[in-house]
Protein backbone atom coordinates (compact mmCIF):
# COMPACT_ATOMS: atom_id res chain seq x y z
CA UNK A 1 0.00 0.00 0.00
CA UNK A 2 3.11 2.46 0.80
CA UNK A 3 4.32 1.71 -2.42
CA UNK A 4 0.98 3.03 -4.34
CA UNK A 5 1.01 5.90 -2.35
CA UNK A 6 4.04 7.20 -2.83
CA UNK A 7 3.88 5.87 -6.83
CA UNK A 8 0.84 8.35 -6.72
CA UNK A 9 2.22 10.88 -4.74
CA UNK A 10 4.96 10.98 -7.32
CA UNK A 11 2.67 10.98 -10.58
CA UNK A 12 1.14 14.15 -8.76
CA UNK A 13 4.10 16.08 -8.25
CA UNK A 14 5.61 15.08 -11.60
CA UNK A 15 2.21 16.51 -13.38
CA UNK A 16 2.70 19.58 -11.16
CA UNK A 17 6.13 20.71 -12.06
CA UNK A 18 5.77 19.85 -15.91
CA UNK A 19 3.04 22.63 -15.85
CA UNK A 20 4.89 25.12 -14.21
CA UNK A 21 4.23 28.98 -16.20
CA UNK A 22 7.60 30.41 -17.04
CA UNK A 23 6.90 33.96 -16.82
CA UNK A 24 10.30 35.12 -18.43
CA UNK A 25 12.45 33.17 -21.01
CA UNK A 26 15.67 31.59 -19.83
CA UNK A 27 19.35 33.62 -20.59
CA UNK A 28 19.62 30.19 -23.24
CA UNK A 29 16.66 31.37 -25.49
CA UNK A 30 17.59 34.92 -25.15
CA UNK A 31 20.77 34.03 -26.83
CA UNK A 32 19.46 31.83 -29.47
CA UNK A 33 20.25 34.13 -33.00
CA UNK A 34 17.52 33.79 -35.41
CA UNK A 35 17.69 34.97 -39.33
CA UNK A 36 15.64 37.96 -40.75
CA UNK A 37 14.02 38.00 -43.74
CA UNK A 38 17.42 40.31 -44.98
CA UNK A 39 19.10 37.30 -44.09
CA UNK A 40 20.53 38.48 -40.91
CA UNK A 41 21.06 37.46 -37.59
CA UNK A 42 19.74 38.89 -34.73
CA UNK A 43 18.91 37.35 -31.10
CA UNK A 44 16.05 36.73 -29.75
CA UNK A 45 16.76 39.30 -26.71
CA UNK A 46 16.66 41.63 -29.32
CA UNK A 47 13.46 40.63 -31.04
CA UNK A 48 11.98 40.88 -28.12
CA UNK A 49 13.54 44.68 -27.12
CA UNK A 50 11.89 45.86 -30.03
CA UNK A 51 8.23 44.93 -28.89
CA UNK A 52 8.50 46.58 -25.27
CA UNK A 53 5.61 48.38 -24.22
CA UNK A 54 3.49 46.35 -26.40
CA UNK A 55 1.47 43.51 -25.97
CA UNK A 56 3.00 40.55 -28.25
CA UNK A 57 1.63 37.55 -29.72
CA UNK A 58 4.58 35.09 -30.58
CA UNK A 59 3.31 32.58 -32.73
CA UNK A 60 5.78 29.73 -33.90
CA UNK A 61 4.72 27.75 -37.09
CA UNK A 62 6.02 26.30 -40.47
CA UNK A 63 4.31 26.24 -44.09
CA UNK A 64 4.64 22.68 -43.65
CA UNK A 65 2.55 22.51 -40.81
CA UNK A 66 -1.10 21.38 -41.63
CA UNK A 67 -2.46 22.66 -37.81
CA UNK A 68 -0.39 26.20 -38.13
CA UNK A 69 -1.97 26.04 -41.73
CA UNK A 70 -5.62 25.45 -40.30
CA UNK A 71 -4.75 28.12 -37.82
CA UNK A 72 -4.05 30.93 -40.16
CA UNK A 73 -7.57 32.30 -40.28
CA UNK A 74 -8.17 32.46 -36.88
CA UNK A 75 -4.93 34.03 -36.33
CA UNK A 76 -6.18 36.75 -39.22
CA UNK A 77 -9.49 37.17 -37.01
CA UNK A 78 -7.17 37.60 -33.36
CA UNK A 79 -5.06 40.52 -35.48
CA UNK A 80 -8.13 42.16 -37.01
CA UNK A 81 -9.43 41.88 -33.41
CA UNK A 82 -6.43 43.25 -31.37
CA UNK A 83 -5.13 45.53 -33.79
CA UNK A 84 -2.14 47.13 -31.17
CA UNK A 85 -0.98 43.76 -30.60
CA UNK A 86 2.41 43.04 -32.26
CA UNK A 87 2.77 39.62 -34.01
CA UNK A 88 6.03 37.97 -34.31
CA UNK A 89 6.31 34.83 -36.37
CA UNK A 90 9.09 32.61 -35.71
CA UNK A 91 9.23 29.56 -38.68
CA UNK A 92 10.51 26.40 -38.16
CA UNK A 93 10.87 26.00 -41.72
CA UNK A 94 13.37 23.21 -43.41
CA UNK A 95 14.53 26.27 -45.83
CA UNK A 96 15.27 30.33 -45.86
CA UNK A 97 13.14 30.02 -49.66
CA UNK A 98 10.21 28.26 -47.79
CA UNK A 99 9.78 29.96 -44.97
CA UNK A 100 9.44 33.66 -47.30
CA UNK A 101 7.06 31.49 -49.68
CA UNK A 102 4.72 30.30 -46.83
CA UNK A 103 4.91 34.41 -45.38
CA UNK A 104 3.95 35.32 -48.77
CA UNK A 105 1.02 32.64 -49.54
CA UNK A 106 -0.21 33.20 -45.80
CA UNK A 107 -0.42 36.88 -46.16
CA UNK A 108 1.28 36.90 -42.72
CA UNK A 109 1.18 40.57 -41.32
CA UNK A 110 3.63 40.83 -38.63
CA UNK A 111 7.62 40.82 -37.35
CA UNK A 112 8.99 37.57 -39.02
CA UNK A 113 12.42 35.50 -38.46
CA UNK A 114 13.26 31.94 -39.32
CA UNK A 115 15.24 29.87 -36.50
CA UNK A 116 17.34 27.62 -39.36
CA UNK A 117 17.79 24.50 -37.05
CA UNK A 118 14.13 23.32 -36.95
CA UNK A 119 11.89 22.20 -34.14
CA UNK A 120 14.30 19.98 -32.38
CA UNK A 121 17.57 22.38 -32.67
CA UNK A 122 18.89 24.81 -30.15
CA UNK A 123 15.68 27.81 -30.44
CA UNK A 124 13.28 24.89 -29.86
CA UNK A 125 14.80 23.57 -27.42
CA UNK A 126 15.29 26.59 -25.21
CA UNK A 127 11.61 27.45 -25.68
CA UNK A 128 10.70 23.65 -24.73
CA UNK A 129 8.97 23.80 -28.10
CA UNK A 130 7.02 20.38 -28.26
CA UNK A 131 3.93 21.64 -31.01
CA UNK A 132 3.46 23.96 -33.03
CA UNK A 133 1.78 25.95 -33.85
CA UNK A 134 2.89 27.28 -30.60
CA UNK A 135 1.82 30.92 -29.09
CA UNK A 136 3.21 32.49 -26.40
CA UNK A 137 1.96 36.10 -24.85
CA UNK A 138 3.82 38.93 -23.76
CA UNK A 139 2.60 41.62 -21.78
CA UNK A 140 3.84 45.57 -22.12
CA UNK A 141 7.07 44.75 -19.94
CA UNK A 142 8.01 41.79 -21.52
CA UNK A 143 6.48 39.27 -19.14
CA UNK A 144 5.22 35.94 -20.68
CA UNK A 145 1.69 35.88 -20.01
CA UNK A 146 1.17 32.50 -21.92
CA UNK A 147 4.12 30.82 -22.55
CA UNK A 148 2.29 27.79 -24.14
CA UNK A 149 -0.98 27.74 -25.98
CA UNK A 150 -1.57 25.85 -29.31
CA UNK A 151 -4.02 26.20 -31.94
CA UNK A 152 -7.24 24.60 -30.07
CA UNK A 153 -6.94 27.63 -27.12
CA UNK A 154 -7.53 30.49 -29.29
CA UNK A 155 -10.90 31.07 -26.57
CA UNK A 156 -8.12 31.39 -23.91
CA UNK A 157 -5.68 33.51 -26.09
CA UNK A 158 -8.12 35.69 -27.34
CA UNK A 159 -9.50 36.29 -23.61
CA UNK A 160 -6.41 37.09 -22.10
CA UNK A 161 -5.43 39.76 -25.03
CA UNK A 162 -9.03 41.08 -24.04
CA UNK A 163 -7.90 41.29 -20.18
CA UNK A 164 -4.61 42.81 -20.85
CA UNK A 165 -5.49 45.90 -23.00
Amino acid sequence: MKKIVLCLVAIVVAYAFSNVHEDIFSKKALSKKLITPENNEISFKKILKKHTGKITVIEVWASWCGDCVNAMPKVKTMQANNPNVDYVFISMDKSFDKWQAGIEKHELKGDHYWANDGMKGEFGKSINLDWIPRYIILDKKGKIIIYRAIETDFDKINKQLKELK
